[in-house]
């Protein structure tokens, strides 16, 4: 493990705690169970959370990546560098269909699209990626919807809720 990786956690961790720590001071609202210190909670404790990630290496492969391919026998050639950087297009793309889908196909279908292209699109596996897009909607429906209020359309799935 880097030394940076250590120093990027602690740093994420002290700031996680700087902000759950603002949200507690901040005052209830009479008549309602969640207030607004819930979502600066929720952000710092997940700031804390992937902190203690970085820092502990959780998930990391510290292992150096073979950068040769096998030529003739006994020989070895550099490994060509492979285009990864449509990536970085992906997420604002996304966001975007999103933005122009949500009304109609509704927030459940569209999340678990974007959830199963960019899990794909990062090297998940299917199983993995339609695992994520099964529950990460419903997750963040119950976050945003039941939780904390915020309306989401509901586009093809009329749901009761």
């Amino acid at each position: 493990m880097q030394l940076s990786d250590k120093v990027t956690g602690a740093l994420l961790i002290a700031l996680g705690g700087v902000t759950a720590y603002g949200a507690s001071l901040q005052p209830g609202v009479p008549g309602q169970d969640v207030g607004p210190s819930v979502f600066p909670a929720v952000i710092g404790l997940g700031l804390m959370g992937c902190g203690a990630m970085i820092a502990f290496g959780v998930g990391h492969s510290f292992e150096a990546p073979d950068d040769t391919i096998p030529a003739e026998p006994g020989e070895t050639v550099p490994r060509p560098p492979r285009f990864a950087e449509w990536r970085a297009f992906l997420a604002p793309l996304l966001l975007v269909l999103y933005v122009l889908v949500s009304e109609t196909l509704g927030f459940l279908i569209t999340a678990a699209i974007c959830i199963l292209v960019m899990t794909r699109a990062l090297g998940g596996s299917w199983r993995l990626a339609v695992a994520l897009a099964l529950l990460g909607p419903v997750g963040l429906h119950l976050a945003f919807y039941e939780l904390l209020r915020v309306p989401l359309p509901d586009g093809l799935l009329a749901l009761p809720w």
